[in-house]
């Protein structure tokens, strides 16, 4: 059986990088982050390390185990909260990881309904796009992620989604330039996240043209400067929209289907009270 000890070790070295960082984040002197290295190859039979010049690095074998190990400990850490709020012993918390454009629109009506009905709840949120979102569920350091996919994502392994809607998606260009996806097939793009620029690029293509992606930006906000600026077109999806909307663009909604925006839970049902209740309210905004 894996010792947790060396397990939390082995994730510091690879969170931080260097044995270093992970002996001062643990406290740990640095002899005994190397004992505990050592130990956890002999009891897993593989070498989890290799020295790099004054360093160390992960072995592939390495890396798998601290990807698992952090997973195993945030599980761990969750079970405990978990208990503790069952057991009565503090009122709990509940941690949300959501994407900008969702916090920036339907969350804080959740959050606040949320709040209201349970005020000794410690709510959390943290800013992330759906794969890191995702690994923080793992990880056991987020109970909830709002994500979203463009209709092609599998459900991910252990991971539990309730929809909750699809939104639509524009077209963005100066006013006055309203037209078809084709129209721009020789004007300059503007792209965001990788998944974002798969759609776009997908729909290009399905128009007949390959985008020139003369920008790249997850803001929003910055996107839509460009757009009036007249740097270049995007897409945007409905919720970027209401987050913000710059009097000096206009948008022509495209047809096609849209962005799937869903709520993730790590594991099994039922969920703590707390994470329910919140997913209740996540539910009903929308």
């Amino acid at each position: 059986m894996l010792d947790l000890t060396r397990l939390r070790v082995l994730v510091a070295v690879a969170r931080h990088g260097t044995v270093t960082a992970a002996a001062e984040a643990l406290h740990y002197a640095q002899p005994s982050v190397s004992h505990h290295l050592a130990r956890l190859e002999v009891e897993t039979g593989a070498q989890l390390v290799q020295r790099v010049g004054r360093g160390v690095r992960l072995t592939p074998a390495g890396m798998l185990l601290a990807e698992r190990g952090e997973e195993i400990l945030g599980r761990l850490a969750a079970a405990e909260e978990e208990l503790a709020e069952h057991s009565g012993l503090r009122a709990g918390r509940v941690r949300l990881a959501a994407f900008p454009s969702a916090l920036g629109s339907f969350v804080p009506l959740a959050a606040a309904r949320f709040t209201q009905d349970h005020p000794d709840v410690e709510l959390q949120f943290v800013e992330a796009e759906p794969p890191s979102a995702l690994q923080l569920l793992r990880s056991g350091d987020a109970d909830l992620a709002v994500v979203f996919d463009y209709g092609t994502a599998s459900e991910p392994d252990a991971v539990r989604l309730t929809p909750l809607f699809t939104e639509g998606l524009h077209l963005v260009t100066q006013p006055g330039r309203e037209g078809k996806l084709v129209d721009f097939a020789k004007a300059r793009w503007i792209a965001g996240c990788e998944r974002c620029r798969e759609s776009l690029v997908h729909r290009c293509a399905a128009a007949g043209f390959t985008p020139d992606i003369a920008f790249t930006t997850d803001d929003y906000v910055a996107v839509q400067a460009l757009v009036a600026a007249g740097l270049g077109v995007t897409i945007l999806p409905d919720l970027a929209l209401r987050a913000h909307r710059s009097p000096a663009v206009a948008t022509v909604p495209l047809e096609g289907g849209g962005r799937r925006v869903s709520v993730a839970a790590y594991g099994t049902p039922p969920d703590p009270p707390a994470t329910a209740r919140l997913l209740e309210f996540l539910r009903t905004v929308t």
